[in-house]
């Protein structure tokens, strides 16, 4: 009888290496985000959460290993054509076009999806469509950062930080955006995050990093429920 086999992983990142100025700052990361999966990255400030997102979604250039998207190769294409493939990021910062309206930013990043779906799951931003970006609230700003990412319909999204800065109701709202993008939508999800309410509220799994390296990896649950873990690896 065959061995059964695992399912193939959605994304799969094996061995990232990222340098700047001769430095390493990610070296040898490996994880995978199965279909319709939320998988946690966590680390302390500086540990190179950002640099791995950042490399991931073809926005730095990585000095070594490789990234796949359903099995397909995408480490030697520019960030676009990742994008092309299914894998979108968010932005720590939200980096939205503050001098453009929150329809104009929406109608940029269109590919294929509606911005009634947006509107459906912010309807806030419905409310606010004529408005310029510079005129959104924080949390306002970064719904609109992550409906700008679902424009382009991925089938991976990246999110570094979405918490970053928000009121705990926005906080919330972002979290159950999470689970209903995994549920109804199949999304698979790597987010970074430093609240570790929201990332271990969502994720089933989780990778963390210390000075660019993956040093634990492992379910959700076990390190939402082992404080000793915690504090060793976050210091929390």
């Amino acid at each position: 009888m065959a061995e059964p086999t695992s399912p193939r992983a959605r994304l799969a990142v094996k061995n990232l290496a990222v340098a700047y100025g001769g430095n390493t700052v990610v070296r040898g990361v490996s994880l995978a985000v199965q279909p319709g999966e939320a998988v946690a990255l966590l680390g302390r400030n500086g540990a190179g959460k950002t640099t791995t997102l950042m490399a991931i979604a073809g926005a730095v250039a990585p000095a070594g290993g490789s990234v796949e998207i359903d099995g397909v190769p995408v480490t030697e294409l520019p960030a676009h054509a990742i994008a092309r493939r299914g894998l979108t990021l968010v932005p720590q910062g939200r980096r939205i076009f503050e001098s453009l309206t929150v329809r104009e930013n929406l109608a940029l990043a269109r590919r294929g999806a509606d911005a009634g779906d947006v509107y459906r799951l912010f309807p806030i931003l419905a409310e606010r469509g004529r408005q310029l970006g510079s005129t959104l609230s924080g949390g306002e700003q970064q719904m609109l950062a992550i409906g700008r990412a679902l424009m382009t319909r991925p089938t991976v999204l990246l999110m570094d930080e979405p918490s970053e800065g928000l009121a705990l109701p926005v906080i919330r709202t972002i979290g159950e955006l999470i689970q209903e993008l995994r549920r109804e939508q199949a999304i698979s999800i790597l987010l970074a995050e430093q609240n570790l309410s929201l990332a271990l509220g969502v994720a089933d799994r989780v990778y963390v990093l210390e000075r660019g390296q993956v040093v634990h990896e492992g379910p959700a649950d076990t390190f939402r429920e082992d404080r000793d873990l915690q504090k060793r690896h976050l210091g929390v």
